[in-house]
């Protein structure tokens, strides 16, 4: 495509843009919503509320919501892992580990062989 095809048809969709945009700006719906939202900022700072504070107020169920999440809508915390006690069956040397990035446990695998290694596990 050439750069003058490439620019007319840029200004066609910018001008397409700016006639979706007055029409938004002319719609009464939208108005309101406009209206509404700054006359809620307005309360807002007007009795020192945030946000979270109208929302617990409005819908205390998700405040509830909000807890169990923690903040910012974060995921709940994965459960913790359990640590297992590999013992090496030659010398009773014991390794306790919570995950398989454990510097012995990897000497061993690599030594004796992974399935060998997970048959020392304790329960």
């Amino acid at each position: 495509m050439s750069k003058l095809a490439e620019f007319r048809a840029a200004e066609r969709a910018l001008a397409e843009q700016l006639a979706y945009l007055e029409s938004l700006k002319n719609d009464g719906a939208l108005k309101k919503e406009i209206e509404f939202e700054e006359k809620l900022k307005g309360l807002m700072n007007q009795y020192g509320k945030s946000l979270r504070d109208v929302i617990a107020i409005l819908d205390p169920d998700s405040a509830r919501d909000v807890v169990r999440r923690g903040p910012r809508g974060a995921q709940p915390t994965r459960r913790e892992r359990q640590i297992k006690v590999y013992k090496k069956p030659h010398t009773g040397e014991v390794v306790e580990t919570k995950g398989g990035n454990h510097k012995v446990l990897k000497a061993w695998k690599a030594e004796y062989g992974n399935d060998a290694v997970e048959s020392w596990l304790s329960a």
